[in-house]
């Protein structure tokens, strides 16, 4: 995984952090946070009344002053052990671990777009299993339409413990899909490793403006009792969830995560979380959510610096965009929305491959677009080197003034690995590309992931544990009646 050890760009001065202080505090303490829909969530409401929370039915208003105090329990970093020890991620402080896309009910493959089924699922675990900069291949990366509603959870989550060794995030649609994944995770890791060391990392929405939702906080208390890593997460699109100000969607923000995170410690002090951000605007002409725009830019900035102001670690970016199709839009939006993700030097970045139309499709050939951008954006963020070898003054005087460095020792010693090689573009001159058959980048991207599938190796399991893992999803297959 990456370490990021270049300066933060931070664009928020000491004035504006204390007015976000005192927008955040005004918004829990005056307005509160319903916890339940139709009728309070009977854990929650209680645990934070017995913490001296005013409660009025499912609404709660907030002290700020103990919300930080229960922040302040939390890790400021952490581990997730993955099933090859090798595969571990630190999630925190200068690193940074990058996740696949997740939850789209669409794929796209070449110019077919279709309902994902189970089989675009594993390829896509695979996918995230074969590319070194995918630090997780994360969770629903697609929805597997063609598995039955109730059980597929199962399927997914075994497709993610067998296909892929690296950490990955659980079901979070309801209490018992947590209570499942936990189950799985159980019979690979033990639970006495799982206690020490989370495995699994979920992602809890906030359904904005100032409201978790049931599946969600059942989601919510299962994994954190169980000591799993929680990434809470206000889902904000600017004009709709929250107003149309950055700094009043800050605002939300920080008061949405902050709350969810001090549940979770006064649930289990010390649990692991990540402070979410999903922060972008609305088409105010057409009504649908736009991506990789200016104003989602400067919100991940902020959240970088606001999440370190309180000592978090956080989660935000990706390679986001509204674009229909792998084309240049889909490039620059995904480009706009990853600069600020290394520049913000963010800890847990979801969405890093494969994100299509507003998040509604899973690209195969985008997964490949996004793969090439963030082996770019890895060797841009890795340290420069500076001393009597990378100087290289003893090229300078073989060549003297008016020659070249082509047949230079120095050159020689290191044109195969001096510069960054591309998975994707093409560096070729007009006549060889034409004779290679003349692909733009959708076309050879598409040539990249079908020959990536070929080439996969499934990471090696013990035949009878992979066997108690299918034995436990057809058992609770049929406990559910699918």
């Amino acid at each position: 995984m990456l370490v990021n050890e270049l300066p933060r760009y931070e664009i928020l001065d000491e004035s504006s952090m204390q007015e976000l202080e005192r927008g955040w505090r005004r918004i829990v303490s005056e307005l509160g946070l319903d916890f339940g829909t139709s009728e309070p969530h009977a854990e929650s409401v209680a645990l934070l009344e017995a913490a001296g929370q005013k409660v009025e039915g499912q609404l709660v208003k907030l002290d700020p002053d103990w919300i930080l105090e229960q922040v302040a329990k939390a890790p400021r970093e952490f581990d997730l052990q993955a099933r090859n020890p090798e595969r571990q991620i630190h999630v925190g402080g200068n690193h940074m671990a990058f996740g696949a896309v997740y939850g789209c009910p669409f794929v796209r493959e070449g110019l077919e777009r279709r309902e994902a089924t189970y089989a675009d699922f594993e390829n896509l675990v695979r996918l995230s299993q074969a590319f070194p900069q995918l630090d997780t291949p994360g969770g629903t990366i697609c929805e597997p339409n063609d598995r039955p509603l109730d059980s597929r959870h199962l399927d997914m989550v075994y497709a993610l413990l067998t296909l892929s060794d690296k950490p990955f995030m659980g079901s979070v649609t309801s209490g018992p899909n947590a209570e499942d994944t936990i189950a799985m995770a159980e019979l690979v890791f033990g639970r006495e490793s799982l206690e020490r060391t989370p495995a699994i990392i979920s992602l809890i929405n906030v359904n904005s403006p100032l409201r978790y939702d049931e599946r969600m906080l059942d989601a919510l208390h299962a994994y954190a009792k169980a000591n799993q890593a929680l990434v809470i997460t206000p889902f904000l699109l600017m004009g709709a969830m929250s107003p149309v100000s950055v700094p009043s969607t800050l605002a939300q923000q920080v008061g949405e995560a902050l709350a969810g995170i001090a549940l979770v410690q006064t649930i289990r002090p010390g649990c692991p979380v990540v402070f979410g951000s999903f922060l972008s605007n609305t088409d105010m002409q057409s009504g649908s959510p736009s991506f990789g725009t200016p104003e989602s830019a400067v919100g991940l900035l902020c959240t970088g610096q606001i999440a370190r102001h309180y000592g978090l670690p956080f989660r935000g970016g990706g390679g986001l965009t509204s674009s229909q199709a792998v084309d240049a839009q889909a490039a620059y939006e995904a480009s706009m929305t990853l600069w600020p993700t290394f520049l913000a030097g963010t800890n847990f970045v979801m969405h890093s491959a494969g994100w299509l139309e507003s998040g509604l499709v899973s690209c195969y050939e985008k997964f490949v677009v996004d793969v090439e951008l963030l082996r770019m954006l890895h060797e841009v963020f890795e340290p420069l080197r500076i001393d009597e070898e990378t100087l290289a003054y003893s090229a300078h005087e073989e060549v003297g003034q008016g020659g070249h460095f082509l047949g230079a020792a120095h050159t020689l010693e290191r044109f195969r690995e001096c510069f960054y090689r591309p998975l994707l573009s093409s560096t070729e001159n007009y006549e060889r590309w034409s004779r290679n058959g003349g692909k733009d980048a959708a076309a050879r991207a598409s040539d990249i992931w079908k020959k990536t599938l070929d080439e996969y190796e499934e990471p090696a399991m013990d035949a009878g544990l992979k066997e108690e893992l299918k034995a436990y999803v057809d058992r609770r297959r049929t406990e559910l009646g699918d």
